[in-house]
């Protein structure tokens, strides 16, 4: 199927024929275009490099930009393909012969959900570059951010297999571009790809690695689905098509790659060799640091004969992978069911930019049992990465009701509703005190904690007397205000410990129950960005405090040394506002202030 045509007859498409530089230009109009309410893919024909005077094939972002594009490319809805997942874990018995029949058949289905090994090449082959031909420049790989190292493959398929070949492996991991003929490969530790790298590693091998670019957009999808260890992604693709994913061998190394990928690039990995990779501003909306990766040696490049280069745009929230998460939220319940049967749903806010906080309801059966629920989240595949979550019982509104949902939840909150623990998380995260490593908070709302009342005051009156203990106290603003818990946040000028802030105002406690402190780049106005930062920037063990009374503190301000943090507090993503200008004079993007502020485009 051709998508872009499928995107195009549906109004989701955004044909765009100037000139636009693969430095900055094109990220930014994608990262505007996708926080849109009637976001467009962005098919950019002219793609240019301005410092080096090249001419590119053309780039496609934000495929997945809406929930209407992301369910033309499944073909059917995510909640249809978690069904038939539902049905096959737990199967009913025919009860006749027309049922049994219908089973076999079903089950004879299944084996198109394998893969299948096309002999001779494939239209991802149709050009070849091998040796000194290849140039990884010659692709129109885009620099994202202004800190950023260097040019990124952000939407690369990565593929691998393990020593004995016998198990493949699709991840989507951040690829920079060092030079014409390397390429570096984020691998996480927790991901298969850097299992699969230690056993060459220990057997003193080089590594093959193909990266695929393109073809079949729900390649990309199921690169980033959390399967459990050792299934291959591909086997995920057959079963929401309906027919395999047909794959030919790469040109110089033994990886298999989906034959109508639009471009290749083949390689091995020398498992001695690492490169400083970075800084990249993430999905997290931050920049990670410098740190050693290990380094892709091209050794082709192959592409159809008219390509086109698909990228995604990371960093703050919403973004293309709001809708990506979405789909599998919604396909991987019953899995989660596996584990906690009593789960009724889950949602993972698009500004908790999904591994930071997760909503769930649970069916709740017996004392504690949300307690137990979050422990058995914690301990299952990337679920063991969520920083944050909140769980409440039948009785609470939808999920994705958030005015409601957190009404609710305030409403029960209080100090025996935390549950505060540690454990791995994403290796992007920022605010843990070891990378990989940090403390995890659990909410239970199945139950009514509260303690207490407090008496409200005005915003005013309340910044006056917090003023008068504490001249860094700036600003200040109550939201929730008609809850038994209001939300008091605070933006504060850090100079020493928030703890000894919290120990002073608490001389106040009969006007507040819960208090957030935040720092000096927030806007107490927008509550979508304050959840956005809150969730990045805490680490539940060293930043949550609470008093036997009931009265809770959250400090989400950066931290420093001050905190005992010996990390590099990371820079925020923003926008260039010259480039920004720049296609706005263009007419590539719509100068909206209004979405500029919502999104804190420029800080």
């Amino acid at each position: 199927m051709n998508y872009i045509e499928i995107l195009k007859d549906n109004g989701l498409l955004r044909v765009i024929d100037k000139p636009v530089d693969i430095d900055l230009e094109i990220a930014h109009a994608s990262y505007i275009e996708v926080k849109k309410d009637d976001s467009k893919a962005l098919l950019f024909t002219n793609p240019v490099c301005k410092k080096s005077g090249r001419k590119f094939a053309p780039v496609l972002t934000n495929i997945f930009g809406s929930f209407e594009a992301t369910k033309l490319i499944f073909g059917v809805e995510p909640d249809a393909v978690a069904d038939e997942i539902s049905a096959l874990l737990k199967p009913k018995k025919p009860k006749n012969f027309s049922e049994k029949l219908n089973f076999a058949s079903y089950l004879f289905g299944m084996r198109k959900i394998f893969t299948k090994r096309l002999s001779g090449e494939g239209e991802c082959q149709q050009v070849k570059f091998k040796g000194d031909e290849v140039d990884l420049f010659s692709l129109p790989v885009l620099k994202t951010w202004e800190l950023d190292g260097g040019a990124f493959i952000t939407m690369g398929q990565v593929y691998t297999q393990s020593l004995d070949g016998e198990l493949q492996n699709l991840g989507m991991y951040r690829l920079q571009i060092y030079d014409k003929n390397r390429l570096g490969m984020h691998w996480q530790i927790h991901k298969d790809g850097a299992n699969f790298f230690n056993e060459y590693k220990r057997a003193g091998k080089k590594m093959p690695v193909s990266v695929a670019i393109g073809g079949d957009p729900l390649y990309i999808w199921c690169g980033q689905a959390p399967l459990p260890k050792g299934i291959f992604e591909l086997l995920l693709y057959g079963f929401i098509r309906k027919s395999p994913a047909k794959l030919v061998k790469s040109l110089t190394n033994e990886i298999y790659v989906p034959h109508d990928a639009d471009f290749v690039i083949e390689g091995f990995v020398d498992t001695d060799k690492t490169e400083l990779e970075g800084p990249f501003g993430d999905h997290t909306g931050f920049y990670t640091p410098i740190e050693p990766f290990p380094v892709m040696e091209v050794t082709a490049i192959t592409h159809k004969r008219e390509p086109i280069f698909h990228a995604t745009v990371v960093g703050k929230p919403p973004l293309e992978d709001k809708y990506m998460g979405w789909a599998t939220g919604r396909i991987f319940l019953p899995l989660l069911k596996t584990t906690v049967p009593e789960l009724i749903d889950y949602d993972m806010p698009e500004n908790g930019v999904f591994h930071n906080l997760i909503l769930a309801k649970l069916e709740v059966l017996y004392p504690g049992h949300a307690k137990q629920a979050m422990h058995a989240f914690w301990g299952v595949g990337q679920m063991s990465f969520v920083k944050h979550a909140v769980f409440v019982d039948e009785s609470a509104p939808a999920l994705t009701d958030y005015a409601n949902f957190s009404e609710f939840v305030l409403n029960r909150l209080g100090v025996k509703s935390l549950l505060i623990t540690e454990g791995v998380c994403d290796q992007l995260d920022h605010a843990s005190p070891n990378a990989c490593f940090g403390g995890k908070l659990g909410i239970d709302a199945t139950e009514d904690f509260s303690e207490g009342e407090i008496r409200l005051i005005s915003d005013e009156e309340l910044l006056a007397k917090f003023q008068d203990i504490d001249k860094d106290v700036l600003e200040l603003r109550q939201f929730m205000t008609h809850t038994k818990c209001p939300i008091c946040v605070i933006k504060y000028a850090k100079n020493r410990r928030i703890k000894f802030a919290f120990e002073e105002l608490l001389a106040l406690k009969e006007h507040f129950k819960l208090l957030v402190f935040v720092g000096m780049e927030n806007y107490l106005e927008n509550p979508y960005m304050l959840v956005w930062r809150v969730t990045n920037n805490i680490d539940a063990q060293r930043d949550v405090y609470y008093t036997k009374s009931g009265t809770i503190c959250i400090d989400a301000t950066p931290k420093s040394k001050l905190d005992g943090y010996t990390r590099e507090w990371p820079k925020q993503t923003d926008c260039t506002r010259e480039v920004v200008d720049s296609l706005i004079e263009r007419g590539i993007v719509e100068n909206d202030e209004k979405l500029f502020n919502k999104f804190e485009i420029f800080g």
